[in-house]
């Protein structure tokens, strides 16, 4: 008998946390957006902070676990958690500055892009990709060409804000494919803490050799920077996560795509920002075209064998 036949039926709570789990992510863009602060300086602060609120609890629960990470066989799990950050640091690197430079619609749907790049990279890794997967890649890329070339013939900055945040996609894609290597035998707290401790550190690192400065903004900015931490970073994942008791992760994965319009229209009212009509066409079938690979995806894992289907972690990374 299926998984799903033992979930439980959906009930107010759990509909709830799904609401609010998509206004929280949805809220990541135009936060950053709305910040009086270099993209670079809110990434680290953003990572730094929520490592220093899991640092001890995970430290206090998982000791032991730390430190098996540090000897014999364990190094090699130690090691993909510090990829993980280093890929989480070169995404946050490159989408965030992306939401400054672009709009806050076209930043969050070619962001969500990450799925795309998860099924090319299970494609490398030498695993079949469904009809359906492909289908789906090929709507995004028309989409995302689309987009972008609506946002070059307008405006330069938003064109190089579109095509970082294509790239974040991509390190998002790497990201999840190392986590989910790591998160085969270690904890979730014990990951995200590593992971997002030394993905502080290189963005400290970068902001330093850069000069991009840390201090001196303003409360607002601080505020912004406090609700990336509670509502994105934490409340947002911790949400999709519990609601995964009563819906399927395929349900999941396509109502994490929800953020792009939730984002959208965030900076609609906030913001007093709209998306150029030109691209509305194009983000419409990129976000279908991700859809079409999560979902060709997912029911590709129904079916044997198990290789040919594209990772289980395709839903795009919460930002």
């Amino acid at each position: 008998m299926s998984s799903a036949a033992h979930r439980p039926p959906l009930d107010p709570v759990t509909t709830g946390a799904l609401v609010l789990a998509v206004a929280a992510v949805s809220s990541s863009a135009p936060l950053i957006a709305f910040a009086a602060a270099p993209a670079l300086a809110v990434a680290f602060w953003r990572n730094m902070l929520s490592a220093a609120v899991l640092g001890p609890f995970s430290l206090a629960r998982r000791r032991a676990e730390f430190r098996a990470l540090t000897v014999g066989a364990g190094r090699r799990e130690g090691l993909f958690c510090v990829l993980s950050g280093v890929a989480l640091a070169a995404h946050f690197a490159t989408w965030m500055p992306s939401a400054q430079l672009t709009s806050v619609a076209a930043a969050t749907a070619l962001g969500a892009t990450q799925p795309v790049w998860q099924g090319l990279i299970a494609r490398a890794q030498g695993r079949r990709l469904p009809v359906a997967v492909w289908a789906g890649v090929g709507v995004a890329v028309v989409g995302a060409v689309l987009a972008t070339g609506a946002d070059f013939a307008v405006s330069g900055r938003a064109f190089a804000g579109d095509l970082l945040a294509i790239v974040g996609g991509m390190f998002a894609a790497v990201y999840s494919a190392l986590g989910e290597r790591a998160r085969a035998t270690i904890s979730t707290a014990t990951y995200t803490t590593i992971c997002y401790g030394v993905c502080a550190l290189l963005l400290l690192v970068v902001c330093l050799v850069g000069r991009v400065p840390l201090t001196g903004f303003d409360a607002g900015t601080w505020a912004a920077v406090l609700a990336l931490v509670v509502g994105a970073q934490l409340l947002g994942h911790s949400m999709f996560n519990y609601a995964l008791r009563r819906v399927s992760a395929v349900t999941i994965s396509v109502l994490i795509l929800l953020e792009a319009p939730g984002a959208a229209l965030i900076g609609w009212v906030w913001l007093d920002q709209l998306p150029r009509p030109l691209a509305l066409p194009g983000l419409a079938l990129l976000l279908a075209g991700v859809a079409v690979v999560v979902l060709g995806g997912r029911a590709a894992r129904r079916v044997p064998p198990v290789s040919t289907a594209v990772p289980a972690d395709t839903a795009p990374l919460r930002d």
